[in-house]
């Protein structure tokens, strides 16, 4: 394109006609040059990819949450009780060791940009203070099973699932932004992936030996009511979901190895296929909030595609 540029520049063209023709055919070779890029670019949309070595994490490997300078965090990184950090140029490193017996699962950043980690070995939902390290208890409740994934809307309020996966069932709880806990329903399947709609008027909880997911109508103050089925799927189990900035619903699904992307009417989009079998949970991130990762028990690593839209929670962190 330059040298036919540059060619052209150095034509004397005697003729308002010719030139007319030689800025026409110069125009137009600029467009289907960007439209082959943007076709070149949407093919590689969707397409996973290892990030992290193979068994760089344990096979408790859960919970991808990314900070405002776009760095990744996971849990259990080299042994459990650790949450792991990846810089945007890849350097791999501890970020902070959990309390004695603590367990992270699900991560989530606050407005204030601290993080807050599902601890579900001991009932609690933890506070992590970026620069200082400090790690304090934001939220304990005796009668979880535990708080396995979390949710935060855009008033830092929380949405917690609880299974229990001997007996097969579980429960959602809410947990306001000092730290609150109140129940709101009980009696469920093996609530597991749990995340809030861009316009914080819907809530999405999957079940994962149920294979469910649910979406309930979502109160300005975490109340929850008109719960319906929004897509049941026919096998394998389901773990941590995230939405995109338009409502998609981007599903990890455990044993089949892909991550399901599922429109706010139910519809089941697409699957992105994933090296690793057991998807454990997914977040949004990268310069422009479309690179997605997706966390991988049985390889112990993470995954990582692009999409087309941004996600939900990286659009409200760079808004707060």
């Amino acid at each position: 394109m330059i040298n036919y540029l540059i060619f052209f520049m150095n034509r004397k063209c005697r003729r308002g006609l010719f030139l007319k023709l030689h800025l026409t055919s110069f125009f137009t070779l600029v467009l289907l040059s960007d439209s082959f890029a943007q076709q070149t670019g949407a093919d590689s949309l969707f397409r996973s990819s290892v990030l992290t070595p193979v068994n760089s994490f344990t096979n408790g490997v859960e919970g991808p949450a990314v900070d405002r300078e776009g760095n990744l965090y996971a849990v259990n990184f080299d042994h459990q009780g650790t949450i792991g950090k990846i810089t945007p140029t890849g350097e791999r490193s501890i970020f902070v060791e959990l309390p004695v017996g603590s367990i992270g699962n699900g991560i989530r950043f606050n407005k204030h940009g601290d993080m807050l980690i599902a601890d579900y070995t001991k009932h609690n939902v933890l506070k992590v203070d970026m620069a200082t390290k400090e790690i304090t208890v934001f939220a304990n409740e005796p009668k979880m099973n535990q708080p396995n994934d979390i949710a935060i809307d855009k008033n830092d309020c929380l949405f917690a699932s609880d299974p229990d996966w001997k007996g097969g069932k579980g429960a959602i709880w809410y947990i306001s932004d000092k730290g609150k806990v109140t129940l709101l329903e009980d009696n469920m399947g093996t609530a597991n992936g749990i995340e809030v709609s861009p316009d914080n008027k819907r809530l999405y909880v999957n079940e994962s030996l149920q294979r469910k997911v649910w979406v309930y109508d979502l109160s300005k103050k975490g109340k929850v009511s008109n719960k319906r089925l929004l897509i049941e799927f026919p096998d394998f189990g389901m773990d941590g979901m995230r939405c995109d900035v338009k409502g998609n619903l981007y599903i990890a699904r455990h044993g089949k190895g892909v991550v399901a992307i599922v429109s706010p009417g139910g519809k089941l989009l697409q699957e992105v296929a994933l090296t690793g079998k057991k998807a454990s949970n997914i977040a949004f991130g990268g310069v422009d909030g479309r690179t997605v990762y997706v966390t991988l028990q049985d390889q112990g690593n993470i995954e990582t595609f692009r999409s087309d839209t941004p996600g939900r929670e990286w659009k409200m962190q760079k808004h707060k």
